[in-house]
């Protein structure tokens, strides 16, 4: 599949999913981790969730803390700051369809990138964690090819 050409090269990137929990904060914290001068970057929920132990604990195997990182929603994002995005990654079907609507309204380009929820994974520990470090590692992939480009103009 060929990826649709850029509008432009992002500044402001958001990643929304289900409850800003597991996936968005993963991503959020990688992509701050790849390009931390280049970009801003911030993670939203369509529901409001509870920081997942599981995402904590595998992003801590990278050396990245977001055990600090509290769920918001879309709507807390926007009264906080505003919804100031270039780029909105959507990594769940709800969040995507919430992405577009706001898109009426905001001038931001919308990406879907589907992103399997880990927080179904059956299984002891070390079962769950490995669901968890797979989508870490999808999004890690994803965010690289993605902005690639970032930080070979910035550094």
């Amino acid at each position: 599949m060929v990826a649709p050409p850029r509008a432009r090269d992002p500044q402001a990137v958001l990643f929304a999913c289900g409850r800003n929990s597991v996936r968005s904060p993963m991503a959020e914290s990688l992509l701050q981790r790849m390009f931390p001068q280049a970009l801003y970057v911030k993670s939203a929920g369509v529901k409001k969730g509870e920081l997942d132990p599981f995402a904590v604990a595998v992003m801590a195997e990278l050396g990245q803390d977001i055990s600090g990182h509290k769920p918001v929603t879309f709507e807390e994002l926007d009264d906080w700051e505003g919804l100031n995005f270039d780029l909105i990654v959507t990594l769940s079907p709800e969040a995507h369809h919430k992405a577009l609507e706001l898109t009426r309204t905001i001038a931001a380009d919308v990406e879907y990138w589907p992103t399997q929820d880990p927080t179904g994974a059956e299984g002891n520990r070390e079962q769950k964690l490995q669901a968890y470090r797979e989508v870490c590692d999808a999004l890690s992939m994803r965010i690289r090819r993605r902005f690639a480009k970032v930080g070979a103009a910035s550094g």
